[in-house]
């Protein structure tokens, strides 16, 4: 059974609201701290407590940091992902972690046009918000969540101080996270910064929904309500979470998808290997190409894409600007993805990710090529190793 959790960002969305909503759904306290500590990183305090916004009880995760440099110094993007990558995080609540900050350090370098290592993480690389992603991998994980997915994100207007001066609000990294994956949102009534770019990126990178999506149909087994610092007299400063097994796709009733494709003639094979990264970064579900014959016996290929119909627009930019071709067809098909389950493995001291579903083991390659490397043997016996783990 796959667990999942579905954020209400109605009111906004901050990365230690992400971690109080789950820890108020149940998500242990201790495990937390303990993932943090995990950290080369010292002078901080996490408490949970209990408070009301607007009438609802929620948790408040409150971040205290005794940083000598101060609680909002500044770290280049690569400082960051090394002090994260070297840690003794579990490797699901590390590589969740490195992907949101690797995905602010790519955003945050295109805007100020530097390499994505180089760039200076100002608010998103304080202590605070280190620990605010650490933490809410970590929770995610304490409630053994495989699914992420979460409503449209409320924004304010206005403007707010950054470290670079006044912004327009939502700031320039909220609203290239938002661009990045088609996210929904709508706009709030208010000046304060409620989405920030740590809690957007922790959504639209960690979930596996289109951003925006309705709740998934779940049986729930537990709710959380995680609050910001203010308590605003017009509506809970909130983000809510819901968390459930997820329900298998009655028979017959398929997801609905759209299988995208164009004919290349005069395309590298480099070039077509680079279309197939951009298509699934941009959130295909599935990139594949094949070859084919054109007219006048011409090779060539067929480059597919399969997506959600939301990213549909998305997705068809990105194959025509990196095919280069003038046109491209869409078909409109069911998918039937089956449940599974993301479980760890210990092979001699290294961990591997493995999917499980009813029928079969998936080892994750990458993981397995490390291990073998690591361990000078052949990747085909680590393969069959983590099998055998996760089958018993």
């Amino acid at each position: 059974m796959t667990t999942a959790a579905w954020f209400q960002c109605s009111a906004g969305v901050a990365g230690d609201m992400t971690t109080a909503a789950l820890v108020d759904a149940g998500a242990d306290q201790f495990s937390i701290i303990e993932a943090v500590h995990s950290l080369d990183i010292d002078g901080w305090a996490i408490t949970f407590e209990a408070v009301q916004r607007c009438g609802v009880r929620a948790t408040w995760a409150n971040v205290v940091v005794h940083d000598h440099d101060g609680p909002h110094s500044h770290r280049p993007a690569r400082q960051v992902l090394d002090l994260i990558g070297s840690s003794e995080l579990s490797l699901i609540t590390r590589n969740r972690a490195l992907e949101v900050y690797q995905t602010l350090a790519d955003i945050e370098g295109e805007i100020h046009g530097v390499h994505p290592d180089d760039v200076e993480l100002h608010e998103v690389g304080a202590v605070d918000s280190i620990i605010d992603v650490v933490a809410a991998c970590a929770a995610l994980e304490t409630l053994d969540i495989d699914h992420i997915s979460h409503s449209p994100i409320g924004i304010g207007h206005g403007t707010v101080s950054t470290a670079h001066g006044q912004f327009p609000n939502p700031v320039p990294a909220v609203s290239r996270l938002l661009a990045l994956n088609n996210a929904a949102t709508f706009g709030v009534d208010t000046t304060m910064e409620i989405a920030t770019p740590t809690g957007v990126a922790l959504m639209t990178v960690l979930s596996a929904s289109p951003s925006g999506t309705p709740m998934p149909p779940v049986q729930t087994t537990a709710i959380g309500f995680g609050a910001g610092t203010a308590d605003v007299p017009s509506r809970p400063n909130v983000v809510q979470v819901i968390v459930g097994d997820l329900a298998a796709q009655p028979v017959g009733s398929g997801q609905a998808a759209v299988e995208l494709a164009v004919n290349v003639d005069d395309a590298t094979g480099e070039v077509l290997a680079d279309a197939i990264e951009q298509l699934l970064a941009a959130g295909a579900f599935d990139a594949w190409i094949t070859p084919i014959v054109m007219k006048k016996g011409r090779p060539a290929f067929t480059v597919h894409a399969l997506c959600d119909p939301a990213r549909l627009e998305l997705l068809r930019a990105t194959m025509i600007s990196h095919t280069g071709s003038l046109g491209i067809r869409a078909t409109h098909v069911d998918r039937w993805p089956q449940q599974r389950s993301e479980q760890i493995v210990v092979v001699e001291g290294h961990e591997i990710r493995v999917k499980v579903a009813d029928h079969r083991v998936k080892v994750e390659f990458d993981d397995a090529k490390a291990v073998a490397a690591a361990l000078g043997r052949p990747v085909r016996q680590v393969i069959a190793l983590a099998e055998h783990l996760a089958n018993n």
